[in-house]
């Protein structure tokens, strides 16, 4: 009983089955001949197109400045060096004084400096004056010369004059032949004796009898400069304005030459220095100046920029930047750091675009610009990050319609619709 029963509750389910797989198979049909036509040709080109959405192109801001971290550093330091030698007799100024260029720091001992100084004096004035009587010997002797030379020609046309009396006598009878023979003599021996003044004379006249006591002269008053100007150096001064850090010197200490006393170190106005990489340094460009702030102050100035490499340095594979400003109240201090921005607030408004918008292909990026009805892909240059937006470099121009959504399944050239914005 118990298996005829079972075997009946079998073919129930079995018809059951049977007429579940009838319906559906006539419901099929149903719905392929006696349900909604199939869609026309038109209208399935229609459902072809596809839906995008659009937003502008527009400028926005990319992210704060670009900041770097400078030293800061004196413009100007030098060493305070001795340039004499000698004991330490006062110091005028202490360390941390403000000092102007020129300004006396320490004094020197003197008094060997003046022996010497009066021994030089004593030796120039007693050249001075030999000087002068040399000088005057000669005008002497000139003057000397000179009527030597007058009276010697006087006397020769006496001689002259009796040679051709005695000439004339002869040819008259009146006197001998030796004693034309003797006026002749006489006449020769005085022009000759003339003939020798004269050239004594030009000797004197020429010759530069002085140039020793000349040489002596300048030699001493070159040795008077040289003891004036080191006894001048006895002074020791600043070489520039600034401030006096180092002072390593106490009074009565001897000193030598070239010795170092002091530092100075200028600090209005002051040098800020920093080491770029290749692209900070471009950002910089031709900039003739750059916002600086201390860390610790909200505060910002501007510095000029006195100096940017042109090449990169071999060893830090860097280039360095140099800015300079006034800092009259002291507020930026020789060794501590400040903040650069190499970038303007107005370069950080740039064009952006979503960067879900951007298609990459291998090492590309693209987008899609709607115009009209079809969109155009456009290869695109990418720069600086910030959440979802993305500077763009290159490739759109502000303004254009950019395809936001549906982008990855387009193709350049193609025909798409807008979605109604809600």
């Amino acid at each position: 009983m118990r298996q005829k029963r079972l075997k009946s509750k079998s073919i129930h389910g079995g018809a059951k089955v049977a007429a579940a797989l009838v319906l559906t198979v006539a419901v099929a049909v149903g719905c392929t001949t006696g349900g909604k036509p199939e869609a026309t040709p038109a209208a399935a080109q229609e459902q072809a197109i596809k839906t995008v959405k659009v937003q502008k192109l527009t400028k926005q801001k990319i992210g704060d400045p670009l900041e770097q971290v400078a030293d800061v550093a004196p413009v100007t330091q030098l060493d305070v060096v001795s340039k004499a030698s000698g004991e330490i007799k006062e110091i005028l100024k202490k360390r941390g004084d403000q000092v102007n260029a020129g300004d006396v720091i320490l004094k020197l001992d003197t008094v060997d400096m003046q022996l010497q100084k009066s021994k030089a004096s004593l030796l120039l004035q007693s050249n001075i004056d030999a000087l002068n009587k040399a000088k005057q010997d000669l005008i002497n002797s000139k003057t000397e010369m000179a009527n030597s030379v007058k009276k010697m020609e006087q006397a020769l046309l006496d001689v002259t004059k009796a040679y051709n009396k005695a000439k004339n006598d002869y040819d008259q009878g009146l006197i001998t032949k030796p004693q034309l023979d003797q006026a002749e003599t006489a006449w020769k021996n005085q022009t000759m004796d003339l003939e020798l003044l004269k050239q004594k004379q030009r000797t004197l006249e020429t010759s530069d009898n002085l140039a020793a006591l000349e040489t002596q002269v300048q030699t001493s008053t070159l040795s008077m400069q040289e003891l004036e100007r080191s006894m001048a150096n006895l002074e020791v001064k600043a070489p520039v304005s600034g401030v006096l850090t180092e002072l390593p010197v106490v009074v009565g200490m001897t000193i030598q030459p070239g010795v170092k006393v002091g530092h100075v170190q200028q600090f209005d106005p002051i040098l800020i220095k920093a080491q770029l990489t290749e692209n900070s340094a471009k950002l910089v460009g031709n900039k003739q100046e750059l916002v600086y702030y201390v860390p610790v102050s909200t505060e910002k100035a501007k510095a000029k920029v006195k100096y940017l490499s042109g090449s990169m340095d071999a060893q830090s594979k860097t280039y360095e930047l140099e800015l300079e400003t006034a800092n009259a109240n002291g507020t930026l201090k020789p060794g501590t750091k400040v903040q650069i921005q190499l970038t303007t607030e107005e370069e950080q408004v740039v064009l952006t675009v979503p960067t879900l918008s951007v298609v990459r292909e291998g090492g590309d990026a693209f987008v899609f610009v709607l115009t009209g009805d079809t969109v155009e892909k456009r290869k695109i240059e990418l720069g600086r990050l910030n959440g979802l937006n993305q500077e763009v470099l290159s490739g759109v121009k502000e303004g254009e319609q950019l395809v936001v959504s549906g982008q990855n399944q387009l193709k350049d050239k193609e025909k798409v619709q807008v979605a109604e914005s809600k």
